[in-house]
């Protein structure tokens, strides 16, 4: 009688990174990882699978697999075969750990035939981030932003949802430059540096002005660790309505009307890496089954 679950949660790209300050803002993206877990009568062994990026460390999958068990004081009883499958580039800057890692959650619970209140199950997704070391300030605003979908605001010291307003359909491009960014590796020194400069682009977040607040916040960060500029200048020119870098980087998004995408694209087409495209998203992280 094993159990199984199956749960959706979504990428999301950087309005204010919250590295510097701890206030971080957010929007979701239609990317999307999906987590299956499979319950076994292995106690405590979680085997995990992450399709496509094979090579990529699995202590995320089973980080979040354990807690949400520990949380229903079943760890002594199951252990759990999980397989994520994502569209979301990993290490690019596009909230893919905290996606998995909502998605496993969530997936998990079902397993087990319980449900998790949202709050309760973006803490346990943060707290198996923080465990796996894939994140530094606990990336509570993009936990939510992927969970809730729209956009969000936080202080992710706090772990509090500061706002959560809805999002425009827009389109989102996104250049994915070939290297990855795992955090890490992340200089957060150099990124305290500009502190004062990204309180004032939380501030016209704060305001509602958050496609201001992501070019500001992308330009800022961008300065800090050392990425060219160019391709967000680039995409403004090309009438994008924001466009800088999301998270650590290394992938730059560009936000446009629905539609006007491709001067986008061409702008883009004598950057080095993929382009993609995707688009603003409402939708909820949930259980499919």
């Amino acid at each position: 009688m094993e159990g199984f679950g199956e749960a959706v949660a979504y990428g999301a790209a950087t309005i204010v990174n919250a590295i510097a300050t701890g206030k971080g803002a957010a929007f979701s993206l239609s990317l999307q990882t999906t987590a299956r877990v499979r319950l076994t009568g292995e106690a405590g062994v979680i085997r995990g699978r992450i399709v496509p990026e094979e090579g990529e460390s699995t202590l995320l999958v089973e980080k979040a697999v354990q807690k949400v068990l520990k949380h229903f004081g079943l760890q002594g009883r199951f252990g759990a075969e999980v397989e994520t499958r994502s569209d979301i580039p990993v290490a690019r800057g596009l909230k893919s750990s905290s996606a998995a890692a909502n998605a496993l959650v969530l997936a998990a619970s079902a397993a087990l035939g319980k449900t998790l209140d949202n709050s309760t199950a973006l803490n346990l997704a943060v707290d198996a981030a923080f465990e796996a070391k894939t994140t530094i300030t606990g990336a509570y605003d993009d936990a939510c932003a992927s969970f809730l979908g729209g956009i969000v605001l936080t202080d992710n010291f706090v772990r509090k949802l500061l706002r959560h307003d809805s999002v425009e359909d827009c389109e989102a491009l996104i250049l994915l430059p070939p290297q990855k960014v795992y955090t890490p590796s992340a200089d957060v020194d150099r990124m305290k540096l500009i502190a004062p400069l990204v309180e004032l682009a939380f501030e016209e977040a704060f305001k509602g002005h958050y496609w201001k607040a992501l070019t500001l916040n992308g330009l800022l960060y961008s300065a800090a660790l050392g990425y060219n500029p160019q391709p967000a200048l680039d995409a403004l020119k090309a009438g994008a309505i924001a466009a800088g870098l999301s998270g650590k980087g290394p992938a730059t998004v560009a936000v446009t009307r629905l539609g006007e995408g491709g001067s986008v694209v061409e702008a883009w087409r004598n950057h080095e890496g993929e382009i993609l495209r995707a688009r603003t998203n409402k939708a909820r992280a949930r259980v499919l089954r």
